[in-house]
């Protein structure tokens, strides 16, 4: 019986216009807060109840957000993070000391969402609700009714529209900016910068992560004008790369208040970015009286848990998956393998290295590709069961651009397990492109054997 009043409730959540699964360009005009805060203000202003910490960017949002939540429960302080998009089951999205919400939860919460959408979208005054609209009024709901010290909230898309953007925070958060989605928030770093920005607040303290030249002056000039003091990871806040141990990456973080040093089991590159920005956010929130220590702060980095993300799936042959699903981030995921191996295995695998990549049709396909074909003999395109992913073809066809012959597989169950038939035990399979084509692969993590 719960089974089945669980998808009804997923069922009447994707029943709203779901810009996820659709790919178009979002119009202002559709994207109006107000009809998000006459949502909150029926349901008696659950988005309020609660510290947050808001964060937006165009990559990296996850794992920090991870992080900021992994150190503020080792705080002492009970703590919701909402994220998006899930990997595997949509209650990834919603999480109390990371714990998932359960499907009763979900239902009865949905219950009590359907009346106020009702009349929300029978007025219709400023344009009807969108799924992630609903799912965003839900995660604030559901941290209410947990009674949370802290919600991490993750912006969707953007920020200055984004329904996260009802917040008051105690800080905000920009990770780096890249150019990502420009259908919808620009062609420009500048004009995607000015819509990530949009979340910063008069008098809230703001933490960036590195940023393109362009990128940064127009954080910059956002602050300015709401009186917001800045303070720049990679300036103010810098790391160091300690190498590897015990399947964890080290690392030291020189910040504001303090030096940490860190064993993050997080192993990609680019988090060691992450970590740094996340101490930064959670110094700025010690420097008001809450109980953050330095030592809480690496004991709750030393145990976050962040899927998706340079995942190590299998050990030998050596499986992993990260959804690195723009050019920045494909470069960023070459710099890991790359790190990785250097560090470990003493350069670059033994074995063959296969490649498993499906993308989205609104990504950069030929960027991505330029960034990982020279690591990669062997490619296997594939595609994900989301409506926007890309067919195989043009995956195919990009390769052969660079003399790669690349093999299709329609679904991501056969394309691993075409990868792991031409693989040898010193072998190298990484999977990307898509967290969606990577969430399929972590579904398939049981028949491929343990996780390293």
């Amino acid at each position: 019986m719960l089974d089945s009043a669980y998808q009804q409730a997923l069922d009447y959540l994707y029943s709203f216009i779901d810009y996820e699964t659709m790919h178009q360009l979002r119009q202002p005009v559709n994207y109006d807060l107000r009809r998000m805060d006459e949502l909150l203000e029926r349901l008696g202003k659950p988005h309020l109840a609660a510290r947050t910490v808001h964060i937006a960017g165009t990559k990296g949002k996850g794992s920090t957000a991870a992080m900021i939540t992994s150190a503020l429960a080792a705080s002492g302080y009970k703590t919701g993070l909402y994220t998006s998009p899930h990997l595997v089951d949509l209650r990834e999205r919603f999480r109390v000391d990371g714990r998932l919400i359960s499907q009763v939860e979900l239902v009865e919460l949905v219950d009590r969402l359907k009346p106020e959408v009702t009349a929300v979208n029978k007025k219709a005054s400023y344009g009807r609700l969108t799924t992630f609209e609903l799912l965003t009024a839900l995660a604030f709901l559901y941290f209410a009714q947990e009674g949370v010290d802290f919600q991490v909230v993750e912006a969707g898309l953007g920020g200055r529209l984004d329904a996260t953007n009802v917040v008051r925070p105690e800080v905000c958060v920009i990770t780096s900016i890249n150019l990502d989605h420009t259908d919808v928030l620009g062609d420009s770093l500048a004009e995607i910068a000015a819509e990530k920005a949009g979340i910063i607040k008069p008098g809230v303290v703001v933490v960036s992560s590195p940023q393109p030249g362009e990128a940064a002056g127009v954080i910059e000039e956002a602050c300015r004008q709401n009186g917001a003091q800045l303070i720049r990871v990679g300036a103010e806040v810098t790391w160091q790369s300690l190498g590897f141990e015990n399947g964890k990456q080290l690392l030291r973080v020189s910040g504001g208040a303090g030096s940490y040093g860190l064993c993050l089991p997080l192993l990609g590159r680019y988090q060691m970015e992450n970590a740094a920005t996340a101490v930064a956010a959670l110094e700025v929130l010690a420097g008001r009286r809450f109980d953050i220590t330095p030592e809480s702060i690496a004991i709750g980095l030393n145990q976050v848990s962040w899927p998706g993300r340079f995942q190590i799936l299998r050990e030998r042959p050596l499986v992993v998956a990260d959804g690195a699903h723009n050019p920045a981030a494909a470069g960023e995921l070459k710099q890991s393998i790359e790190h990785y191996f250097g560090s470990i295995a003493g350069g670059r695998p033994s074995g063959r290295a296969i490649l498993v990549i499906g993308v989205s049709v609104d990504k950069d396909l030929a960027g991505i590709v330029r960034e990982l074909s020279p690591l990669f003999e062997t490619v296997v395109a594939t595609r994900s069961r989301h409506p926007r992913a890309m067919g195989t073809a043009p995956v195919v066809t990009e390769f052969g651009r660079y003399g790669i012959e690349a093999r299709a597989a329609e679904t991501v169950p056969q394309a691993l397990a075409l990868a792991l038939s031409l693989a040898d035990e010193d072998a190298f399979i990484c999977i990307t492109g898509s967290l969606f084509v990577v969430g399929e692969a972590i579904e398939q993590q049981t028949g491929m054997g343990s996780a390293g």
